[in-house]
């Protein structure tokens, strides 16, 4: 009776494991985009000022704290911009995060400092957690960061859009951003070639703006496919 039930589950898992295969080749097939060719120069770097002159640049340079969630509210923040300090929080765990230094990090678990082997690992956790969920709040503020690139990409439809390769910082150098902007240069969207995401040329929204308390315009939340990224109560103020 048990191998004939280890049978039947077997089976099912074989089963689910070829519906998921044959799923992610039809999302391949119709999604999958490769990565367009663009190129460098003054007339890119003038589009990405425009970006930067339509989400108020320089009330973002002068914002010195900055607070959202991400994941449902599952990973939350503040960020000490000016001290280069953040304080991450999800489920039991907090971690004053030092940007600058994350050796002088300090690691609390249901409020009880951390001093155990596993500090640098939740250390190193906060710190990945940190720099995907900031990013989708404040990437077309990096388009001038150290390490990036910067090109002009024509579209089909005679437009232009702004792609941003990393080759340096973050989690994950190396990949690249698509942004399509609206007329006054205004983020709508943009398409990812990254490397946790197989899948190249996926869109994301970037249209759902609110205006801080300092001034600088952020996102409050993103659409992926079916799915809402929700930042929670963004903040960003002085």
């Amino acid at each position: 009776m048990v191998k004939k039930i280890l049978r039947i589950v077997g089976k099912s898992i074989l089963i689910l494991a070829a519906i998921l295969l044959i799923g992610f080749g039809i999302l391949y097939m119709l999604y999958d985009e490769p990565l367009p060719t663009g190129t460098p120069g003054a007339e890119a770097d003038a589009l990405a000022e425009k970006m930067l002159e339509a989400i108020n640049n320089k009330a973002y340079t002068e914002t010195h704290y900055l607070e959202w969630s991400f994941a449902n509210g599952a990973h939350s923040y503040k960020w000490d911009k000016e001290n280069g300090e953040v304080d991450v929080e999800w489920d039991a765990y907090r971690i004053l995060l030092n940007l600058k230094n994350t050796s002088k990090s300090k690691v609390f678990e249901n409020e009880a400092e951390v001093i155990g082997d596993n500090r640098k690992e939740l250390i190193a956790k906060a710190e990945g957690f940190f720099n995907n969920d900031s990013f989708w709040l404040v990437a077309p503020f990096k388009v001038f960061d150290s390490g990036t690139q910067r090109s002009l990409v024509m579209l089909e439809d005679g437009s232009s859009a702004l792609m941003i390769t990393y080759s340096s910082g973050g989690s994950t150098p190396g990949d690249s951003y698509l942004w399509h902007l609206g007329p006054n240069g205004l983020p709508e969207s943009y398409q990812m070639w990254v490397s946790i995401i197989p899948i190249g040329g996926l869109k994301a929204t970037w249209d759902n703006w609110k205006i801080m308390e300092s001034g600088a315009f952020l996102p409050t939340s993103h659409k992926l496919g079916p799915m809402t990224l929700d930042m929670g109560e963004v903040r960003g103020y002085n």
